[in-house]
């Protein structure tokens, strides 16, 4: 891309679903815990995952070309007092599940010289789990196992849902329902495995970033869907807190990705909480909090609405010649945490997993230690 999008490379079932972590430091059941700051630490080896489903890998994405700069200048925030309401009885704890490619790797090459920079750096933190495959007779179970999972531990999940059809406009991450009926089916067996705790869902990455691929009509039913989509998953769990692709700030200008946003249902209170931004890109935290306060403000709606950027490659920023696929250079951006200290933002969560490559480094969402070791050495 000369300035990017995401877009997801599904491959199948394989054993790259991605997990989660906290942050404090102390010990669970399971896993250890880390201290989530800017600066990642040094953490003790993981322990072998118990037996848990296998989800998709997180997948790649494409690059779209921006139609606008995003100003570099904070937007007005709604007041504390409105958005503290909006979080006060939420769980700031996130959860990571025990399956994911880059615990197998770890757990499996304890001799290799880049376990111990993976593992600390990588592996201890948590990330999102994807549901990428059309596969309607078991994703309720699967997405039950992972949030009973954080429900047990007392954390909060993030699930990323992606089947949308004609994803990535038939590209790389092509894929998913063979139809909006059949999705709206999945997404109603998806929502029924939500339970009844904290769980964070990032709805369909690049599915209204990238709708200008779609006709006016075939967009207009995506977005219907869309809505659909939030209320349905809302309804089956209050707790859940649903947000809709912003795209990233190198990409379409506010105010049109908000007017997109806006028909998809990210501005009602039933079916949307705010926004996700930067999902397997490389923009810094700066520039997408400031993008995503300005779709905020365009798109309106409750001032409880918020949003999460994915923080998981973006430590160095997005690479200057636009490229996408697994870039050189690039390394973790800030732990995960849903304490930012930023109005508005309510999360800096790692959707893509650092170390799944793009396509470039290794078969699209594969795990390679060598693209992992590189974005997490100092």
């Amino acid at each position: 891309m000369v300035a990017a999008a995401s877009v997801v490379v599904a491959v199948g079932t394989a054993s790259g679903m991605i997990h989660a972590l906290d942050e404090e430091r102390g010990s669970d059941e399971a896993r250890p815990d880390v201290t989530y700051s800017p600066r990642l630490e040094s953490l003790p080896v993981v322990p072998p995952p118990s037996p848990s489903v296998t989800e998709s890998p997180s997948p790649t994405r494409t690059k779209r070309k921006p139609e606008a700069p995003a100003s570099p200048s904070p937007s007005p925030s709604p007041s504390r007092t409105e958005r503290e309401r909006h979080t006060a009885a939420v769980s700031t704890r996130l959860y990571r599940h025990s399956a994911s490619q880059v615990l197998d790797w770890v757990r499996d090459n304890p001799g290799d010289p880049r376990h111990g920079v993976i593992q600390s750096r990588i592996a201890a933190h948590p990330a999102a789990v994807w549901f990428a495959d059309f596969t309607p007779d078991t994703i309720t179970a699967r997405v039950r196992a992972v949030t009973s999972g954080g429900a047990a531990q007392g954390r909060v999940p993030v699930v990323v849902a992606y089947a949308i059809p004609d994803r990535d406009c038939g590209g790389a991450s092509q894929g998913g329902a063979p139809d909006l009926g059949a999705y709206d089916d999945w997404i109603d067996r998806f929502a029924a495995g939500l339970g009844s705790g904290d769980v964070i869902v990032v709805l369909e990455p690049d599915s209204v970033a990238q709708a200008d691929c779609l006709s006016g009509a075939g967009r207009a039913d995506r977005f219907a869907s869309l809505a659909r989509a939030g209320r349905v998953l809302k309804a089956a769990n209050p707790r859940a807190r649903v947000y809709y692709d912003a795209g990233h700030s190198g990409w379409h200008a506010p105010g049109k990705q908000a007017g997109w946003l806006k028909q998809a249902g990210a501005a009602s209170a039933a079916s949307s909480d705010g926004i996700f931004s930067n999902v397997s890109n490389f923009h810094t935290t700066a520039d997408e909090v400031a993008y995503d306060r300005q779709v905020l403000d365009a798109l309106g709606g409750p001032a409880s609405l918020g949003a999460v950027v994915d923080t998981s490659r973006n430590g160095n920023g997005a690479p200057a010649d636009g490229e996408w696929c697994d870039p050189a250079g690039r390394k973790v951006g800030r732990a995960p945490t849903l304490s930012t200290g930023e109005a508005r933002i309510d999360g800096y969560l790692w959707i893509k997993l650092p170390g799944e490559s793009d396509g470039c480094k290794g078969t699209p969402g594969t795990f390679s230690p060598s693209y992992a070791y590189d974005l997490a050495s100092p």
